[in-house]
């Protein structure tokens, strides 16, 4: 039985159909946001770790955040796609599976993907596909308060269409076999506190008596359903929230690390690159540009 208490909502970035050649061939790709796609023609490719996946006709895929990959279309690909925020308060749904999930479209999904589309006309990325183009931080926010522009009935509908194409996803094997769907109540109460309270200073003893455990049991207990200890799932919560600052708003590193409790911006930098492998300025600046519709 899936026990995950789940305090996730979706919010709608941006949704197109597009067609697509050759010159969509970009490497080490990271987003803020998830994406959906809807392959109708055509091919393409996904590579993750020296891992590919086959973009086809048929298929639904689900990108989560923060996951990494390099795409490549040889010759044509058009599809359907929806870029959105996963705005929780838990944790993210697949926090414990970064990697493409691929199932197979029915009908339901097909009509679903095309209802977004329809409710929300011009949401497409105008500019341009290539991140070196793409203008991360204003085209972010506008199409965010887009969101309070259109009517409040497409609005809601949007929003329980992505519940439904999201809840697709969570059906599948990969997703089941997560340890994230089985986190302890209690744990999940800890967490809970942290993604409200990441600009505090938090200690383990703090962490573990809003579960009521003892502290060495609360880590073990917390490592058994996590995966990994509570400062170090602590710091890995403030860098996610940080690159989402650092792609969507004007603030500076001092600003940023200051909000989300960091000693020092020093110390932010370089926990940020032991996370994630470049600096907050080499994320910022883009050079790699890793932030591709």
């Amino acid at each position: 039985m899936n026990t995950i208490d789940c305090k996730s909502t979706f919010t709608l970035l941006l949704t197109d159909y597009v067609k697509l050649n050759k010159n969509w061939n970009y490497k080490n790709v990271t987003s803020v946001f998830f994406r959906i796609i809807y392959i109708d023609e055509g091919k393409g490719k996904l590579i993750c770790d020296l891992e590919e996946y086959v973009l086809e006709p048929g298929f639904l895929y689900l990108i989560p955040s923060f996951t990494t990959f390099s795409y490549v279309c040889e010759h044509y690909l058009s599809h359907y796609y929806i870029c959105f925020l996963e705005e929780f308060q838990l944790g993210s749904l697949f926090a414990s599976n970064r990697k493409v999930f691929k199932i197979s479209a029915n009908e339901i999904d097909i009509t679903s993907m095309k209802r977004v589309f329809n409710l929300n006309p011009g949401r497409g990325l105008v500019t341009s596909h290539n991140p070196e183009v793409f203008e991360k931080d204003k085209d972010l926010t506008a199409y965010y308060e887009l969101n309070n522009t259109i009517p409040l009935s497409a609005y809601m509908e949007t929003c329980g269409l992505l519940l439904t194409l999201v809840s697709r996803f969570v059906q599948s094997p990969l997703f089941l076999k997560s340890e994230a769907n089985h986190i302890n109540s209690k744990i999940a109460t800890a967490i809970f506190f942290m993604q409200n309270h990441l600009s505090h200073s938090i200690s383990v003893a703090e962490l573990a008596k809003t579960a009521n455990y003892h502290p060495d049991h609360f880590s073990r207990l917390f490592l058994q359903n996590t995966g990994t200890r509570p400062l170090d799932y602590l710091k890995s919560k403030r860098i996610e929230r940080s690159q989402f600052l650092l792609a969507t708003t004007d603030k500076t590193f001092y600003e940023i690390a200051n909000e989300l409790g960091f000693e020092s911006q020093a110390y932010f930098s370089r926990v940020f690159k032991s996370i994630t492998g470049s600096t907050p300025g080499q994320y910022k600046k883009g050079i790699t540009r890793r932030l591709i519709i």
